[in-house]
């Protein structure tokens, strides 16, 4: 499905730009058709052909679209795994789809399109709504690395539900938008063609930073900012914000987890603009619920919101049986666009999926009635109470306490480590390493452990405070009492 959007869209937009590099280098609709022929025919020289896996560790940037749209065309598929993580999670993603071809940097993903360049590009493939496209990788509820997996039929659904199909006017002018996320993120992945379609220019940044992220929606006239809430909040803190004129972004589009409610007053105040929550997840293939632009505020400040077209979202109970409006349960999402499961992972995929295609999230909800706490204005909205495993999550990424806790316990002075989260203004929420030294006397202070750990673990899973314990509370279950030291946490 991408491999005939880029050739229509390279046919209807020609020279418009498609995307814009951080150095304001821009690759034209036509050129990212051409050198994506060049990636195809390399590939099919090589041997690569249908569901094929090709992994992508590249930074998020023009080379990286090139690559993934010349994986299509050679009927092959993509997983993007984050360069953020570490080797050592890299390497377990690689192992985990067992790729026919790694192309790791970008002087690498270069000389791939150069040497193709010099072929014919290869002839059209035949639409197969069955052909794998990508495989997106989640940590899921235990911390090891899953891949979701994703057809051409799933890309296909995304688009129709996110855009109703629409195609954009090659005589409008471009919408500019910005890659807020990384480009192996489910929110990049699988709307990728959807972007296309419709014609937009999309801007890069080498890296996220609050003051460019400004910068570029001033100079470029953005109309709408993508992110998660953390972003958010450190967009409206950075100390230039009252002076930029942001008159053109007419809406926030935000992901990764229900915003504070007073993020969300805060932020439609001083932006001026609109302000969506949408909840989803990588195995949903990205889409979900979502709050409307000009919602009253029982569903902008206290809900997700409703679904979109072609999602459905209902409240089950422990025994898999939906329960009424108003009673809590786990959250269920159905639609076309929802994984089949996991690559080379049945039992994952078994407990994911339910009878009638139904998708298990593992997050706690409820759907509010009409007379529920929050008035008729939210009613039929989606309201999150929780998750069903102790995952919590920093700045948008997920961060599994077991995960860590299992680097941390190899530090020589410690005896017994818990994670916890503690809520935090800006990343939502932060880890608190709650640590039973070997000597009382000599705890091991917050720089050691995130030292110790960085070289197992992604950045974004450090902890960012320690509590030092003379034990682990238990439950009358002898079990870590989780509860009591999330609440201690809020002090620390």
């Amino acid at each position: 499905m991408l491999a005939e959007t880029v050739r229509e869209a390279a046919r209807r937009f020609g020279d418009r730009p498609a995307f814009v590099d951080a150095g304001g280098r821009p690759t034209s609709y036509a050129d990212l058709d051409r050198r994506s022929d060049a990636v195809a025919a390399m590939l099919r020289t090589i041997g690569l052909g249908r569901d094929d896996i090709v992994a992508l560790t590249l930074p998020s940037s023009v080379e990286w679209v090139v690559q993934a749209v010349g994986c299509a065309k050679a009927g092959a598929a993509i997983a993007g795994i984050n360069p953020r993580l570490t080797r050592a999670e890299q390497r377990a993603c690689i192992d985990l789809v067992d790729p026919m071809l790694v192309i790791e940097g970008l002087d690498d993903a270069r000389q791939f399109e150069t040497d193709g360049a010099e072929l014919a590009a290869p002839p059209a493939l035949a639409p197969d709504p069955e052909r794998l496209a990508a495989v997106v990788f989640t940590s899921g509820t235990t911390g090891r690395p899953k891949g979701a997996i994703f057809r051409d039929r799933h890309i296909e659904a995304v688009a129709r539900i996110d855009t109703g199909l629409a195609t954009g006017d090659p005589a409008a002018a471009p919408t500019p938008m910005l890659a807020a996320t990384q480009m192996a993120h489910v929110g990049f992945t699988t709307k990728l063609a959807w972007y296309l379609r419709t014609g937009t220019t999309t801007h890069l940044l080498d890296r996220w930073r609050a003051a460019a992220v400004l910068e570029l929606a001033e100079r470029v006239g953005l109309t709408a900012l993508g992110g998660v809430a953390p972003q958010i909040a450190l967009l409206l803190r950075d100390p230039t914000f009252d002076d930029r004129d942001l008159s053109s972004v007419t809406g926030l589009i935000v992901g990764g987890g229900p915003s504070p409610p007073a993020l969300v007053e805060e932020a439609r105040r001083r932006f001026g603009a609109g302000y969506s929550i949408r909840y989803s997840s990588t195995e949903s293939g990205g889409v979900g619920t979502g709050t409307a632009f000009d919602a009253p505020d029982a569903e902008a400040l206290h809900t997700v919101g409703r679904t979109r077209g072609g999602i459905e979202v209902a409240i089950h109970d422990d025994d898999g049986r939906p329960v009424p409006d108003g009673e809590p349960g786990e959250v269920w999402l159905r639609s076309e666009a929802a994984t089949d499961g996991y690559l080379h992972d049945d039992e994952a995929t078994a407990q994911l999926r339910a009878p009638g295609g139904w998708l298990r999230t593992g997050d706690l909800g409820r759907i509010e009635p009409p007379d529920g706490a929050l008035g008729p204005a939210a009613a039929g909205c989606l309201v999150l109470t929780g998750r069903r495993s102790e995952m919590f999550i920093r700045g948008g990424y997920n961060v599994h306490p077991q995960e860590v806790e299992a680097v941390l316990g190899r530090h020589p002075a410690v005896a017994q480590v818990a994670v916890v989260p503690r809520p935090d203004p800006v990343m939502g929420e932060v880890g608190v390493a709650v640590v039973v030294p070997v000597d009382p006397a000599a705890p091991p202070s917050l720089a050691e452990l995130r030292d110790f750990a960085t070289g197992d673990l992604a950045r974004h899973k450090l902890p960012e405070a320690l509590a030092v314990r003379p034990d682990l509370p238990l439950t009358p279950m002898q079990k870590l009492d989780r509860a009591t030291l999330k609440a201690e946490a809020r002090e620390v």
